[in-house]
């Protein structure tokens, strides 16, 4: 592999990497992705709570340090298709307002360089790919599009939408979640005989036994590889460093270790997507004359400005038992904004977004512990909750600030991090608390919180983000507009690095479409034998 030189090298095979492997491999050109774990293994584990939620069987085996000075494991998975095998499968477009500032009581969250407008086109290309499923003109915060979705959305259990009725007859906006979930439905919304999902619980945060979900292995990497034989896949490699020419304005080689043995792969262009942490940390393991302070640091700004969003998952009972078997279909964004623009906000700043997760079950439920509020319900077991149980997520936007950061001290991983917008965070949650009666529930909230990773809340890195930020400004940025990093002519990144701000949606989408934004940049570099066209 040592004499082996590749027209890209792509690092990560997660949404970014494997979307941008999908679309190069199209080029006949030479583009080897590298994965730092192998395919997950398919196994009954797979929909075992105990093994996925209270054990982290997929989890990334490594200990990193907080802020505090307490170790805990990052909710971290390596697998080809990254931590998508695991994710919920929610594809939002971020919201057209989310692209300028936006104004949060703990400060602002700055405004894109590169608008929606721009991003549109491929966002309609993401959303066509990984198979989205929704209805446009249900969601009031909905940005423009200029078609419909390719897919009708996943139709709601009755429970779901006795829920979804009741907070229409009080005036709200509830939607069909746009899902990646490769359901394919009959005209009652149950699973057909032969489709890759089925209606299950093991859903949300579990890898999908049937392969049912939208991830980056099924949608990208996997059907690339068959098409394209110029597209090489090498598992259970780490990279270690990228190393530059003398001048340090080009990268000459990929360190990479396979095997307990060192080989330099050299490409071309090189693409970076790790995941928000893992890239800067790879960024920063890269020191050299030229960059004392790791690659395309001069800002130092590389690991800064980390953002995860305020994410909380809750249990509330319903009056009446919850039969659903495939309950994440329902989102609720008319507290997304502040009162102008979300009149049922009560508040002048943004609250943010209310979406279903998959269902508690028992053993979720035993191993969280029961909050003190339960003490006013007779003595039942865990599986009579479950069953009552109706469960929520809830998103609150993140700020980017600098000293919330992942370095490296003593060559151990530490990552700082402060909670910003509690404020809204906690409205947010009033206001669905606010809502529960209308609809039979119990207005009272546990939280749920395993589903966000073994330790939280810092261990929780669900939708990682904004450690690379991209802009025009190298003294202020690590990467420029087309998220190529400032002061090296062939190294970038597409993985949610760049984001400048988080908005208060689900990110995924936003990479898919910056992929394939970045992939025409470096097809042009590269050519190619077919140019496809986006949108």
């Amino acid at each position: 592999m040592n004499e082996d030189r590749y027209d890209v090298v792509i690092v990560g095979s997660g949404p970014g990497g494997g979307t941008m492997a999908w679309r190069l491999a199209q080029t006949g050109k030479r583009v080897l992705l590298i994965e730092r774990g192998d395919y997950l293994k398919r196994e009954r584990e797979n929909w075992d709570t105990e093994a996925v939620f209270v054990k982290g069987r997929y989890q990334a085996e490594e200990t990193w340090t907080s802020s505090s000075g307490e170790t805990f494991r990052p909710g971290l998975h390596y697998f080809v298709g990254g931590n998508s095998k695991v994710y919920g499968a929610v594809l939002f477009r971020l919201r057209e307002e989310d692209f300028g500032t936006v104004h949060h009581p703990d400060g602002d969250a700055p405004e894109w360089p590169v608008k929606y407008d721009t991003f549109e086109p491929y966002y309609q290309a993401a959303e066509e790919l990984f198979e989205v499923k929704g209805r446009r003109g249900e969601d009031p915060t909905e940005p423009p599009s200029r078609k419909p979705y390719k897919h009708p959305p996943i139709q709601h259990e009755p429970r779901i939408q006795e829920l979804s009725d009741a907070w229409a007859r009080e005036g709200l906006h509830p939607f069909h979640l746009p899902m990646g979930a490769l359901l394919d439905q009959d005209a009652t919304g149950a699973a057909t005989p032969h489709s890759p999902l089925l209606r299950c619980d093991p859903f949300d945060g579990y890898p999908s036994l049937t392969n049912g979900k939208s991830d980056a292995q099924i949608i990208c990497v996997d059907p690339a590889l068959k098409a394209h034989p110029n597209l090489t896949l090498l598992k259970n490699a780490y990279v270690e460093r990228l190393l530059t020419d003398a001048s340090g304005r080009s990268i000459t080689g990929v360190e990479t270790v396979i095997e307990g043995r060192t080989h330099i792969i050299r490409g071309n262009v090189v693409v970076v997507a790790c995941g928000a942490l893992s890239s800067a940390l790879l960024l920063l393991r890269s020191v050299n004359d030229r960059h004392p302070d790791g690659l395309a640091n001069g800002s130092g700004q590389v690991g800064r400005n980390y953002m995860r969003h305020n994410n909380v998952t809750v249990l509330a009972i319903s009056k009446t038992p919850n039969p659903t078997e495939f309950q994440k279909t329902l989102g609720l964004n008319d507290f997304y904004h502040g009162h102008a623009k979300s009149p049922r906000n009560p508040h002048e700043f943004p609250l943010g977004h209310i979406q279903m997760v998959g269902k508690s079950d028992g053993t979720q439920i035993e191993a969280e512990g029961l909050p003190s509020f339960l003490q006013w319900l007779p003595e039942k077991p865990f599986d009579w909750i479950a069953k009552h149980s109706i469960d929520f997520w809830l998103t609150s936007e993140d700020l980017p600030k600098p000293e919330n950061r992942i370095f490296y001290r003593n060559n151990q991983v530490h990552l700082d991090l402060t909670q910003t917008n509690i404020k809204g965070q906690q409205a947010l949650r009033e206001m669905l608390r606010s809502i529960c009666d209308k609809a039979e529930i119990h207005p009272h909230l546990m939280d749920r919180k395993l589903y966000l990773g073994k330790d939280t809340p810092i261990g929780g890195t669900a939708h990682q983000s904004g450690t690379l930020r991209f802009g025009e400004d190298p003294a202020t940025s690590v990467l420029d507009l087309d998220c190529r990093a400032h002061g090296i002519d062939n190294l970038y990144v597409t993985d949610a690095s760049f984001f400048p701000s988080i908005g208060a949606v689900n990110p995924t989408l936003t990479i898919i479409a910056n992929a394939l934004r970045v992939a025409d940049v470096i097809v042009d570099r590269i050519g190619g034998k077919e140019e496809l066209a986006v949108g």
